[in-house]
C-alpha cells in the first residue's frame, strides 16, 4: 500500500524509493542571474531570457508546484543576485506556499554579501525553511542604505549652470544638479525610507526564523557575520557545500543517475523555459477566443513617455510609451473575455502628458465596466503613481517606492561650457517664447515667471486628480505629497496605496472584483504580440499590433543625459519623474 503523499514528499529520493513512494520531482530554482521584470522588446533579449526566469513564471510555477503531489520541495541557489525588497517579497510569498503546502525549501548561497551588503539576498533566504551558506562564505545582514550623487560641483567646473525649479521641498530629482549636497527634508525623506525599509528586513526575518525583532538587529549590528557566527545566531542552519545540500536532499548525482528523484528547473517544470520561450517572446500570442474568464496583466516597465514604449537601452532600460499602453489597455477592454485587468507598475515616472493619456484610459475602463487593479513592482513613482492611482485598487509590497507626487522642469545652460571649448552658437528667433528653452542663455524673468505658473498648473492637476482618485480630500493628499517618496509599508498607513501584496495578491483582488474563480481564470500578460510585432505596420490603431513597441528605435537623448547614464546618474526624463537613485538594498 502506498504512503500518503504529506507522509513521503519531504523525504529525500532513496528513503522515497526505500518506502514504495517512487521518485519526486525536486524543482531547482537558480537566482544567480537574477529574474527580469519586464518582458523581451528584442530578439537579443529574448535569447537572453533563456537562462533568466521572469519573475511572474518563478511565482507561477511555485503556487502550482503547491498544489502538485509529484513535487517534493524547492532547493533555491540565491548566488550574488541582490533582489529589490519588492522582489524578494514576491518570492517570498511564493516559497511560503510552498511551505504551507507540506513542501521542502532550501536555499543554499556560497555567500549572502561577500563582505559586503546581502540584506536582499538573504531577506528572500530567509523564507526558506533550512538556509545553508558555504564555510567560507559571510552573511551580509547590515542593514539598508540608500545613495545620493551630485553634480553641480562638476557642473559648475565645466561651466554649466543647471536652472530647474521642482515642486515641492521632497521632490529631488534636479538635485543632483542643482545641489552638492542633501537638503534637509530630502534628508528627512531618505532617512525615513532607509529606515522603514529595515523595518520591514528586520521585521520578516524574525518572523520567518522565529527569532525577536532585538535578536536580528543585534545580528545587524554586527554585520557582516562569518558563517559560524550567523548559524551560532541561528540565521542559518546548515554550513556547507552544494553538494553536501544535493545529497541531503537526496538529490546527488547518483540519487538522480538511479532514478530515486528527478530534478528540475522551475522554469522547465513550468513549460517557460529553453528555446520555445524564445519563439513564443518572439513571436507572441496575440488575443484570441478563450472559453475561461481572463484576467489581463498589463505591463508598465520603465520611464514613461510619448509615443510607442521601447527596448531596453544601456542608458535607461525599457521605455513605457503611452500610444502602446494605452492601445493595450483599449484592446483589453474590448474583449469580451477579459473579466479585469492588473497593470503592473515598474516606473519612476517621465512625462506628464504621457501619464495623463493613461491615467485617462484606465477611468474610461473602469467607466465600461472592467475593473483595474494596479500592482506596483519595484519602483511606482512619480508619473508611475500617477497611472497607479486611478485603478480600482492600488497595491505595492513593503519595499515599493511609490508616491513622488511632485513636478520638475528647467534647462541647463551650456553657453560657459561651450565657450570654453571654443564653441560659438547663434539663435534666430521668431516669437517672444521661441528660443525659452535655448542652452545658450538663462531664463529671463518673465520666462522664469511663465515656467513657476506651469509647474503650479501641474502640480495642482496632479495633486487633484490622486486626491479625486483616492477619495482624499484636497489638503490631506497635499500633505502626505509635495515630491515626498515612501516605502510601499508608509504609502499604505497614509492611504496612498490599498494593500500590501505583490503581483499575485493584485490577480486574487482583480479576480474578487470580477467575480470569478481564481482557479478557473485564465491569468494572461496582455497583449502578448511579441517585440517581432513591432516590425509590423498596425493596421489602425485599435488593432492589437498598435499594442507593441518599438523594436529598434533611435536615440534622442541629450548628450548630457547620456553622460549622465555612463557614471551611474539617473538622467531626467520628464516632469513627473522620481528624484534620487534610490535602491533599497
Amino acid at each position: 500500500m502506498a504512503l500518503p503523499t504529506a507522509l513521503t514528499s519531504r523525504l529525500p529520493g532513496r528513503l522515497r524509493t526505500l518506502v514504495g513512494a517512487g521518485p519526486g520531482v525536486l524543482l531547482e530554482l537558480e537566482l544567480g542571474r537574477g529574474v527580469t521584470e519586464t518582458p523581451p522588446a528584442s530578439p537579443l533579449e529574448a535569447l537572453r531570457s533563456i537562462r533568466t526566469p521572469s519573475l511572474r513564471t518563478v511565482v507561477k510555477a511555485l503556487e502550482e508546484a503547491a498544489e502538485d503531489d509529484d513535487v517534493t520541495g524547492l532547493v533555491c541557489h540565491v548566488g550574488t543576485w541582490e533582489p529589490t525588497l519588492a522582489q524578494s517579497a514576491e518570492l517570498r510569498a511564493a516559497v511560503a506556499t510552498l511551505r504551507e503546502a507540506g513542501k521542502r525549501t532550501v536555499v543554499w548561497s556560497e555567500a549572502y554579501g561577500e563582505m559586503g551588503p546581502g540584506n536582499t539576498s538573504y531577506h528572500l533566504a530567509s523564507a526558506f525553511e533550512e538556509v545553508w551558506v558555504q564555510p567560507s562564505g559571510d552573511v551580509g545582514l547590515v542593514g539598508i542604505s540608500a545613495r545620493a550623487r551630485f553634480l553641480r560641483g562638476t557642473l559648475d567646473k565645466v561651466g554649466v549652470e543647471p536652472q530647474i525649479a521642482q515642486r515641492h521641498e521632497y521632490k529631488s530629482a534636479a538635485d543632483t544638479f542643482l545641489r552638492t549636497s542633501m537638503t534637509e527634508p530630502v534628508r528627512e525623506m531618505t532617512t525615513r525610507l532607509v529606515t522603514s525599509a529595515t523595518d520591514t528586513l528586520v521585521a520578516d526575518v524574525a518572523s520567518a526564523r522565529g527569532l525577536t525583532r532585538e535578536a536580528v538587529r543585534a545580528a545587524l549590528e554586527a554585520g557582516p557575520l562569518t558563517a559560524d557566527e550567523a548559524l551560532e545566531r541561528s540565521l542559518v542552519d546548515r554550513v556547507g557545500y552544494r553538494d553536501e545540500v544535493y545529497d541531503d536532499l537526496g538529490a546527488s548525482p547518483a540519487d538522480v543517475e538511479k532514478g530515486s528523484v528527478a530534478l528540475k528547473y522551475v522554469e522547465k517544470y513550468s513549460g517557460t523555459g529553453g528555446l520555445s520561450s524564445v519563439v513564443e517572446n518572439l513571436v507572441g500570442t496575440l488575443p484570441g477566443a478563450t472559453d475561461d474568464p481572463v484576467i489581463a496583466v498589463v505591463g508598465a516597465h520603465g520611464a514613461i513617455s510619448l509615443g510607442r514604449s521601447g527596448p531596453s537601452s544601456p542608458l535607461g532600460g525599457p521605455s513605457v510609451g503611452s500610444d502602446t499602453l494605452a492601445a493595450a489597455l483599449r484592446s483589453a477592454g474590448r474583449d469580451d473575455a477579459v473579466k479585469a485587468v492588473v497593470l503592473r507598475v515598474d516606473s519612476p515616472g517621465g512625462s506628464y502628458a504621457a501619464s495623463d493619456t493613461v491615467h485617462r484610459e484606465i477611468h474610461r475602463l473602469r467607466e465600461a465596466g472592467t475593473p483595474v487593479v494596479a500592482s506596483m513592482g519595484s519602483v511606482a513613482a512619480s508619473g508611475g503613481y500617477f497611472i497607479a492611482m486611478p485603478c480600482d485598487r492600488v497595491l505595492a509590497t513593503a519595499g515599493t517606492i511609490t508616491g513622488s507626487i511632485g513636478v520638475l522642469a528647467g534647462k541647463q545652460v551650456l553657453r560657459e561650457a561651450f565657450e570654453k571649448v571654443g564653441l560659438a552658437q547663434e539663435t534666430v528667433a521668431v516669437g517672444r517664447y521661441a528660443d525659452m528653452f535655448s542652452s545658450d542663455r538663462g531664463f529671463d524673468d518673465e520666462e522664469w515667471a511663465r515656467l513657476e505658473g506651469w509647474l503650479d498648473r501641474v502640480y495642482d492637476d496632479f495633486t487633484g486628480k490622486a486626491a479625486r482618485d483616492r477619495d482624499m480630500a484636497v489638503g490631506d493628499l497635499r500633505e502626505v505629497a509635495r515630491g515626498r517618496v515612501w516605502t510601499g509599508a508608509d504609502a499604505h498607513e497614509i492611504g496612498l496605496v490599498d494593500e500590501l501584496g505583490g503581483l499575485s495578491r493584485a490577480i486574487d483582488v482583480a479576480c474578487e472584483l470580477a467575480s470569478v474563480s481564481r482557479r478557473k481564470a485564465d491569468v494572461r500578460t496582455w497583449p502578448r504580440t511579441g517585440p517581432l510585432a513591432a516590425l509590423q505596420q498596425p493596421e489602425n490603431s485599435q488593432s492589437p499590433a498598435a499594442a507593441a513597441g518599438v523594436l529598434l528605435g533611435g536615440d534622442n537623448q541629450p548628450l548630457l543625459a547620456r553622460l549622465l547614464g555612463l557614471v551611474g546618474l539617473p538622467p531626467t526624463t520628464g516632469v513627473l519623474t522620481m528624484g534620487l537613485d534610490l535602491r533599497l538594498r
